[in-house]
């Protein structure tokens, strides 16, 4: 997953594995504060009003969580400035 993340984000540098940053066994840790994008959308934003953004629920991309979760995979928040993909 790690290599696919590569690919579609190659200018966030800040993907690793969540036990190397915070001890947590299974997930991938991630930058949310980074304004990567999807097809031309920032993916995460934290502070993101979603009662008026439909393409956004909590702050997450609908599109990018539907890519993600076709490969098995979802999003969620550690803090305001980082995101950890988990296995389904």
């Amino acid at each position: 997953m790690i290599e696919w993340l590569e690919e579609q984000l190659p200018a966030n540098k800040n993907v690793d594995y969540t036990e190397d940053l915070y001890g947590n066994t299974g997930g991938i840790a991630m930058s949310g504060e980074d304004g990567a994008e999807w097809k031309g959308d920032i993916i995460y934003d934290y502070y993101a009003d979603d009662s008026f953004n439909s393409h956004r629920t909590f702050g997450v991309l609908n599109d990018w969580e539907a890519e993600l979760n076709k490969r098995g995979w979802w999003s969620e928040w550690r803090d305001a400035g980082s995101v950890c993909l988990w296995e389904e």
